[in-house]
């Protein structure tokens, strides 16, 4: 079941709509996806994720 809720990434406001009321930026989910260890495009977001941040991790842009 997917959660109705949603989060605007500009102002870090609440919503239930897909766009946002105060700044008309579109929302996004914030609850992160469930962990399977089947997991069959977990492949490709970790190479996503190496090569928009690098080797330093997650939270650092190159």
């Amino acid at each position: 079941m997917r959660s109705q809720i949603r989060r605007c990434p500009q102002c870090g406001r609440y919503s239930l709509s897909e766009v946002c009321g105060r700044c008309t930026s579109p929302t996004v989910c914030p609850i992160p996806p469930r962990f399977s260890p089947e997991d069959r495009y977990g492949k490709y977001r970790r190479e996503t994720l190496k090569q928009e941040y690098g080797e330093n991790g997650k939270y650092r842009k190159v």
